[in-house]
């Protein structure tokens, strides 16, 4: 592990493998540290190949997951068990071995859009413990994290500094990262800022290059990942940004 020059911040592993290892150590040492300040913790996560490995890893830690709940970052708005569903992802990769205890909330639900699906999310957040203990994001060649696409309709109420809601609904322009799901559900900038511990987790060369593009001038909705960024800027979150090849 070692931190980049320049200005970047991007902390690079030698390897996927490496990366993993070392997040899993840092998260499931704050999750069992909130579990002994709190009673629980909070660990959003983020859907993607990239944190699959992690996720596998925790899986096998030694923690009281009983008392951890885990939510989703964002979801597309599709059924558990359909094709692309993050809820999906994680039960398959976390919530496995040791890390079954855990107390997983989706974010699909009956509503027939994310948007009418909201207030049942909320009522589901308000049963988690706020501030998020940590959060694990994944972030496109695109700019995006979260459900945060560019120029996506819904994105400046999900991005919006000062906003009381914890999870928005966005429509997405489609494109190559976006595929045909076009309907998201997605935490909004708030919680994700305010967590004790904002993991994100980068591979390749596209994704670095994506990073750096998103350091530099130009508007947050092109590159929405820019409104964590600038945030972490003014108010120096508690920010892993991690990248390998």
């Amino acid at each position: 592990m070692a931190h980049d020059g320049g200005d970047t911040g991007l902390i690079s592993f030698p390897g996927e493998a490496a990366m993993a290892a070392r997040l899993a150590d840092l998260i499931a040492a704050q999750l069992a540290a909130a579990v002994e300040d709190k009673g629980r913790a909070s660990f959003a996560v983020s859907g993607g190949s990239t944190p699959k490995l992690l996720y596998q890893h925790l899986s096998q830690r030694d923690l009281n997951w009983s008392k951890v709940d885990v939510v989703l970052v964002d979801e597309r708005w599709v059924e558990p068990g359909e094709e692309g569903s993050n809820e999906t992802f994680i039960v398959e990769n976390l919530m496995q071995n040791r890390a079954s205890a855990a107390r997983l909330t989706g974010m699909k639900n009956k509503a027939a859009s994310p948007a009418e699906g909201l207030s049942t999310m909320e009522a589901c957040l308000s049963g988690i413990s706020f501030p998020l203990d940590v959060t694990v994001l994944g972030m496109g060649g695109d700019g995006h994290t979260a459900s945060w696409f560019p120029n996506a309709q819904g994105l400046d109420a999900a991005l919006d500094p000062n906003g009381r809601d914890r999870a928005a609904a966005i429509t997405a322009t489609e494109s190559e990262v976006t595929g045909k799901f076009l309907q998201r559900m997605t935490l909004t900038l708030p919680p994700v800022a305010n967590s004790g511990l904002i993991v994100l987790m980068m591979k390749g060369e596209g994704k670095r290059d994506a990073y750096e593009k998103a350091l530099g001038e130009g508007a947050v909705a092109d590159m929405p990942v820019r409104a964590l960024l600038r945030l972490h800027e003014s108010r120096s979150l508690p920010f892993w940004p991690c990248w390998t090849a």
